[in-house]
């Protein structure tokens, strides 16, 4: 099958461990390379169609965050060793290394927005032989990724079956507190910042939607909003609060409640 890629260099299993891959793609959304680290379940059984969770980092973070800082890897196959979930593959891309963070937003010629919705998908399917075209696609994220992962599950609820955000930003205007790059630099015409008019923008097509905050989190105020735009607007969604702040130990602990939501959303007609 000829790839979608002009070049596409994936780990050597010899050298694999902790059931981890790592892939490099050049994109022409990012006009250069994009890294993909991937949890690939392991399986007594043949695995094929596997769904495929993507999982967005935050600010300053890489391809490598949600494995080596996240435990991702771990839970999942955890989870799926104890029939918590069903098997599944982790993508954790990353978020095409523009200044602290790109937002996953489309800015300065490089669409961000799209590696993560068609060049990240397309990519596993083509390389990774338990993923295909029949692959169920969630995505979820922490901080700048939850902000991503609810954008992109409402403008491409045709794509995911499920989104899910941690201690996520909410509004544009938040990013500026984490980052050096201006505000501004983010913007191009025509795209929607908040994820709140996204969602009531894709009304119609939203994926199934789930966010949590810690009590002791700089955004719990903007989360709790959101919350509460979402039910005034009549989006459907869980919207849930525990003890913890913006952390990694928050976020270690509270990613099992994304596979477990996406399992149910991939799995069940819920």
């Amino acid at each position: 099958m000829m790839s979608s890629f002009k070049t596409v260099e994936l780990s050597e299993k010899t050298y694999e461990s902790g059931n981890l891959r790592f892939l490099t793609v050049k994109s022409p959304n990012l006009k250069g390379r994009g890294d993909i680290c991937l949890f690939v379940p392991s399986s007594n059984q043949e695995l094929r169609d596997l769904p495929i969770y993507i999982l967005l980092h935050g600010v300053y973070g890489s391809s490598w965050a949600w494995a080596m800082k996240g435990g991702a890897a771990q839970s999942a196959q955890t989870m799926i060793e104890a029939n918590q979930i069903k098997p599944a593959i982790i993508a954790m891309p990353s978020d095409g290394l523009w200044g602290d963070g790109s937002a996953y937003l489309p800015h300065h010629q490089k669409n961000f927005e799209e590696w993560i919705v068609s060049d990240v998908p397309t990519a596993v399917r083509e390389n990774i032989p338990e993923a295909s075209d029949a692959s169920v696609l969630c995505i979820g994220g922490l901080s700048m990724g939850g902000y991503g992962a609810l954008m992109l599950g409402a403008k491409h609820g045709e794509k995911f079956k499920a989104a899910s955000g941690h201690s996520s930003i909410t509004k544009l205007m938040e990013l500026k507190d984490f980052v050096e790059e201006p505000i501004d630099d983010y913007k191009t015409e025509g795209v929607l910042y908040d994820v709140i008019d996204a969602m009531k923008f894709h009304h119609d097509k939203l994926p199934k939607i789930r966010f949590d905050c810690g009590i002791s989190d700089s955004l719990l105020d903007a989360n709790r909003k959101l919350h509460q735009e979402m039910d005034t607007a009549g989006i459907k969604h869980i919207y849930e609060e525990f003890d913890g702040g913006h952390e990694w130990p928050y976020w270690q602990d509270h990613v099992t409640k994304t596979f477990m939501f996406f399992d149910k959303a991939t799995n069940l007609d819920c």
